[in-house]
C-alpha cells in the first residue's frame, strides 16, 4: 500500500477526528491540497466555519497545501474583517441601509492584504489565529494560542501574540536544500519508499532518495 487514500474524508478508522478537508471543503476560494488534516473532536468535517469573515465580494482566498497538520480550534481571518481605518470613526454606518448608504467604502477604502497562503508541511498548533494576508512557508511551526499577523519564514517556528519567531528548525543552508528537494511534490510511491527518509532529520539521505 501506498498510504491513506487522500479521497478519504476519514482516513483513520473509527476515528472521526481527524479530517482531510480537501474532501469536505467546498468554497471556491479555499484551496487545499492532499493529505492536509484538521483535527476536531466535535465536527472535523466542518472545517470551513473557521475560516471568518470570507466573502466572496471581496474575492481573496485561503490556499493550505500539502501534508499540513491543522489542530483543533484553529481560525483564519480573512479580509472581509477589515473596516475602514482612515476616517474618524471606524463603525460600517453603511451595511445598514436605511439612509446609511452613503457611508459604505469605496473601492481601496477599506484594508485588503490579498490571499492567505499556508505552504506544505505546516503544523499549526491549537487556537492559533491567522490574520489576514499572511503568508507561511513550507515546513514552519505555530505554536497554539499564537496569532500570526506578519510573514512566517519557511522552517521557522513562531509563536505568542503577535507571533515572533521563536527560532528556525535547521540553518538557512539545510532548509534552501529542503525547498528545492519539495518532498511533498513527489509521487506518492517515493514518499512511501522514502518515509524514513522524511522523518530523519538527515537531509543528505532526503537528496539521494530514489
Amino acid at each position: 500500500m501506498n498510504g491513506p487514500n487522500p479521497s478519504d474524508p476519514h482516513p483513520m478508522a473509527g476515528f472521526p477526528r481527524i479530517c482531510f478537508i480537501k474532501n469536505t471543503v467546498r468554497n471556491p476560494n479555499i484551496q487545499i491540497g492532499d493529505y492536509t488534516y484538521y483535527d476536531d473532536p466535535v465536527d472535523a468535517e466542518g472545517f470551513e466555519r473557521n475560516v471568518l469573515y470570507h466573502y466572496p465580494f471581496i474575492g481573496d482566498r485561503l490556499i493550505i497545501g500539502k501534508f499540513c497538520a491543522l489542530a483543533e480550534g484553529v481560525t483564519f481571518i480573512m479580509n472581509g474583517a477589515n473596516h475602514r481605518m482612515a476616517g474618524l470613526s471606524t463603525y460600517p454606518f453603511g451595511i445598514f441601509g436605511q439612509g446609511w448608504e452613503a457611508a459604505i467604502p469605496g473601492e481601496g477604502d477599506l484594508p485588503y492584504k490579498g490571499d492567505t497562503v499556508v505552504d506544505h508541511d505546516v503544523w499549526i498548533g491549537y487556537q492559533a489565529m491567522i490574520m489576514p494576508g499572511v503568508h507561511i512557508g513550507s515546513g514552519a511551526i505555530v505554536a497554539a494560542r499564537s496569532v500570526v499577523a506578519g510573514d512566517v519564514p519557511p522552517y521557522a517556528i513562531v509563536g505568542g501574540n503577535p507571533a515572533r519567531v521563536i527560532r528556525q528548525r535547521f540553518p538557512d543552508a539545510v532548509v534552501a536544500l529542503l525547498l528545492g528537494i519539495a518532498w511533498w511534490d513527489w509521487s506518492i510511491e517515493k514518499i512511501t519508499r522514502n518515509l524514513a527518509a522524511i522523518v530523519s532529520a538527515d537531509v543528505n539521505r532526503l537528496r539521494h532518495a530514489v
